[in-house]
């Protein structure tokens, strides 16, 4: 059985790179998109298993790019688990 596969969706390139290290280092495959729309078309693509979504990104937000993933079956039943800074409610 192959490794299970993570997509990363956040626009700061430090946090997506120390995510992508730990993830690595326990096994996983990590792709990684810098905003929403770049996020979905990965998504869409590689069929990963996981997905950690930021909300706050150019282009497509984390609020359009979840409404996107879930409204598109062919992304629909990938889990997504939302990670952000957002101190605002």
């Amino acid at each position: 059985m192959g490794k299970k596969t993570v997509l990363v969706i956040d626009d700061e390139a430090g946090f997506l790179d120390v995510v992508k290290m730990r993830l690595e280092a326990n096994n996983y495959q990590v792709i990684g998109a810098y905003d929403g729309r770049e996020g979905f078309d990965k998504a869409k693509k590689e069929h990963p298993d996981l997905i950690l979504l930021d909300l706050v990104m150019p282009n497509m937000n984390g609020f359009e790019a979840l409404s996107q993933l879930k409204s598109d079956s062919r992304t629909m039943n990938i889990p997504v688990i939302v990670l952000t800074a957002k101190t605002e409610a």
